[in-house]
């Protein structure tokens, strides 16, 4: 058994060796390159890429972040100057000049950032060429991206500490975010008539001095994350001032950081299957993670500009615009770039990073994937992502495997009859299936019939679970492809637009991926074409069925009716606040039995009978008060509890 093998830029480590290279899984690992492959008990591929991997040319991009074999958010050094720094990390430095508005700084403002202490700028009222048409020497350092900047300072010379001190000066910030344009308290760029568009920038002041009389000049920020900072100074009214070095430190983590990876060629389309990572997060810090799949190499389209009115084209020379082609444009042709939404699914929501684990989101088998890693930062707290591991099986487990439910419109909370659809083609390749996960609100409340191409056939229910069943049917493979597969069962929808996801897996190869299913139809005798399964009758209810095990119960320790059940629905909630109290007749909550978070769905919670102080109640009569804060409000319900000995 080869461990390894060591390319340049791929690690391929051949983990058996395959004597059925047409049943291959394999296993994608970006970062963690430092640790050993991951072990299986049956033969795969496993391929190594780094996070340093990044080209714009396959759509990847990095902001604010730091990468070795871990990635995580960028960490600023308090003792490190960050305006000579500016350029080599994506920011920069701007003057304001007469004709052009902002523009790249002079070559004479240099020595103000250049490190050197004994260099100067020397502050005569001749900005640059713009003597008499710019009052004030204007300065925009754009820190290219949000930080944690504790201060700023800016000092002449040493020889001139005495003489060559701003004796008028204004400093400003603002966080860069143009919802926010024109609601600062100072504007700048304004007052001119020749200024071009976009000259104006607003920003909060937090230095405004009028008679400065110190040469050694330390502004401590407001304890908030900054992306501009402004300088703004007019000539002395006696002699000149000059400016050493204009300096500018921070400390902590990046607030926002992203990371978005190359497109993934995966060599053909291919079933996709699990993901799992290993992070960590600091208190206070989150991490988003989200990927999506395609079918070509280009998860964009490219628009340009006709100068037919609004017209856009996605063409130019007769050829669709693709990334190199859209960048040799000239900028007042470029029209925008949108998501290609016909052959690239949109982005998944965050993974629940907690989890360590998932599932490709791919609705058919996937030639493309990419990921997007959103780290949200304090100061103090941040974020690390050590690793992300995926798996595919190369062929898939079928072409296409197209699906839609019936009915798509259901009471909220009725046990109702559906019908699942599936119809798979596959091609001699396809490694074919003999079971079926779906997923459901809640446990089902029966699983009453399979057919194939309408005729009743034998299943083996494997398990059924709160939110997933999995059955075991005839085997689906080349002489079956194109035969209509039908599950019935009973089920409850909570929530509005419950998408009823399933996969298809051969439980003969156990290691290959479970391969999601493709809404669509499925049936050309019914109209659904869909997964998805909307409510009617909501009528804003919140809360559905609370019900008690028994009015009464006997917590006495004989084994027999010693806890209440309490059971209860919620409807078309997302995650909202829920909280479950018992109060005595007086009004005095004596025990809470659930305070937290909860989204539509079946729950239960249990009573033993005892108060706050774990200690058993009075026999009596109790109120049960089951509460929910969701858009509408607080909605409520409570029942009567009898408690005996």
């Amino acid at each position: 058994m080869s461990r390894s093998l060591i390319l340049p830029l791929i690690a391929l480590v051949f983990c058996a060796i395959l004597t059925d290279v047409s049943h291959a899984l394999t296993i994608y690992r970006i970062g963690g390159s430092d640790l050993p492959p991951p072990e299986r008990d049956a033969p795969f591929d496993f391929i190594q890429l780094e996070w340093a991997d990044i080209d714009a040319k396959q759509h990847g991009s990095t902001l604010l972040t730091e990468i070795s074999t871990t990635l995580a958010p960028e960490q600023l050094d308090p003792a490190v100057n960050l305006t000579p720094l500016l350029d080599e990390r994506g920011g920069k430095i701007e003057t304001l000049r007469s004709i052009v508005g902002w523009a790249d700084f002079p070559a004479r403002d240099a020595p103000m950032f250049d490190g050197d202490p004994t260099t100067h700028f020397l502050g005569d009222g001749d900005w640059g060429g713009d003597y008499g048409a710019i009052e004030n020497k204007v300065l925009v350092f754009d820190l290219g991206g949000l930080f944690n900047i504790d201060r700023v300072r800016f000092y002449p010379r040493e020889k001139h500490l005495v003489d060559r001190f701003i004796q008028t000066v204004i400093v400003g910030i603002n966080d860069g975010d143009p919802l926010k344009d024109g609601t600062r308290e100072y504007l700048v760029g304004e007052g001119w008539r020749r200024r071009p568009p976009g000259a104006r920038k607003d920003f909060e002041i937090v230095l405004n001095a009028t008679e400065n009389t110190r040469s050694d000049i330390v502004i401590e920020m407001p304890g908030r994350p900054i992306r501009n900072i402004l300088f703004e100074a007019p000539a002395n009214i006696r002699g000149v001032w000059e400016i050493a070095e204009f300096e500018i430190y921070g400390s902590g983590f990046a607030p926002q950081a992203t990371y978005v990876s190359n497109v993934i060629d995966l060599g053909q389309p291919v079933s996709l299957g699990r993901l799992n990572w290993s992070a960590q997060e600091d208190a206070g810090a989150a991490i988003d993670l989200t990927m999506r799949s395609g079918d070509d190499s280009d998860p964009n389209t490219y628009w340009r500009k006709t100068f037919r009115g609004d017209e856009t084209t996605r063409y130019s020379d007769g050829k669709a615009l693709v990334l190199s082609t859209y960048r040799k444009l000239d900028k007042g042709e470029r029209a925008g770039i949108t998501p290609d939404t016909e052959n690239w699914q949109t982005w998944s929501p965050p993974y629940d990073l907690a989890l360590g684990r998932g599932d490709l989101a791919g609705n058919k088998p996937r030639q493309f994937v990419q990921f997007a890693v959103q780290f949200s930062s304090t100061a103090e707290a941040g974020g690390w992502l050590h690793y992300l591991q995926f798996e595919v099986s190369n062929p898939p487990v079928a072409s296409q495997a197209l699906a839609e439910i019936v009915p798509v419109e259901v009471p909220a909370g009725a046990v109702t009859q559906f019908t699942y659809k599936i119809l798979p083609r596959l091609t001699g390749t396809d490694l074919g299936f003999d079971s079926i996960e779906i997923k459901t609100p809640a446990r089902v409340a029966s699983i009453d019939q399979v057919r194939l191409e309408g005729l009743p056939v034998d299943f083996t229910e494997i398990r059924v679970e709160e939110n997933e069943f999995e059955l075991r049917i005839p085997r689906m493979d080349l002489q079956r492809t194109n035969e209509l597969l039908e599950v019935d069962f009973q089920a409850q929808v909570f929530q509005f637009g419950t998408v009823f996801a399933a996969r298809i897996f051969d439980s003969e190869q156990p290691h290959e991926v479970h391969q999601e299913v493709t809404a669509g139809d499925a049936d050309q005798l019914v109209d659904s074409n869909t997964l998805r399964v909307s409510l009617i009758n909501i009528d804003k209810k919140a809360v559905n069925d609370l019900r008690l095990t028994s009015r009464s119960f006997t917590p006495n320790g004989d084994g027999v009716n010693d806890q209440l059940k309490i059971q209860y629905e919620l409807l078309n909630l997302g995650a909202v606040p829920v909280a479950i109290d018992l109060y005595d007749l007086s009004g005095r909550r004596i025990s809470e039995l659930y305070h937290g978070t909860a989204t539509s769905g079946r729950f239960a919670v249990t009573w033993d009978g005892r108060d706050a102080q774990a200690k058993l109640v009075p026999p009596g009569l109790y109120i049960l008060r089951l509460e929910v804060d969701g858009d509408g409000g607080i909605k409520s319900e409570e029942r009567v509890v009898s408690l005996v000995y």
